[in-house]
């Protein structure tokens, strides 16, 4: 368990070393233009219960956005992560990360600055997927997710 002042938190970190910790500290100082976007537009789920953590560390990997209470990773893709070697790279990183029950969605720069709106369509669309009742252990909401979206009501 990790203690947060007088917070008791499940363990969300999945064992990471203190090391990540520091090395996720510093990343968050100094986010990418994609990163600083996609945070502004994440911040909004709280308000539907859904808190996304910055630069969260997950084993051996630090995630750029993490919400625990569906297990979702998003990941900001620069330039680097054009080649072969950084995708097979990213997609054992992504089989790592499913082996605790997490998925990990993929979106690189230009998709986040240059296309927002389809961007939080499919976080949307995903997190309608994975809070779905029955796998939240929540079957009073009628089979429907009611949300927010964006600040406005469905």
């Amino acid at each position: 368990m990790v203690y947060l002042g007088k917070t008791r938190i499940k363990d969300m970190y999945f064992g990471a070393k203190p090391e990540l910790f520091r090395l996720a500290l510093r990343m968050r100082i100094s986010p990418t233009e994609a990163e600083m976007v996609l945070w502004k537009q994440l911040k909004n789920f709280r308000k539907e219960g859904f808190v996304f953590r910055r630069q969260h560390p997950i084993d051996f990997f630090i995630a750029d956005f993490y919400c625990h209470k569906i297990k979702l990773v998003i990941e900001v893709d620069g330039d680097i992560h054009l080649n072969d070697e950084a995708q097979k790279y990213d997609d054992s990183r992504s089989g790592e990360l499913e082996r605790y029950g997490i998925k990990v969605i993929r979106f690189n720069n230009e998709e986040i600055i240059n296309n927002q709106d389809l961007v939080i369509t499919k976080i949307n669309s995903i997190i309608d997927e994975l809070a779905s009742p029955s796998l939240l252990g929540e079957g009073d909401r009628g089979g429907e997710a009611k949300r927010l979206r964006g600040g406005q009501r469905e």
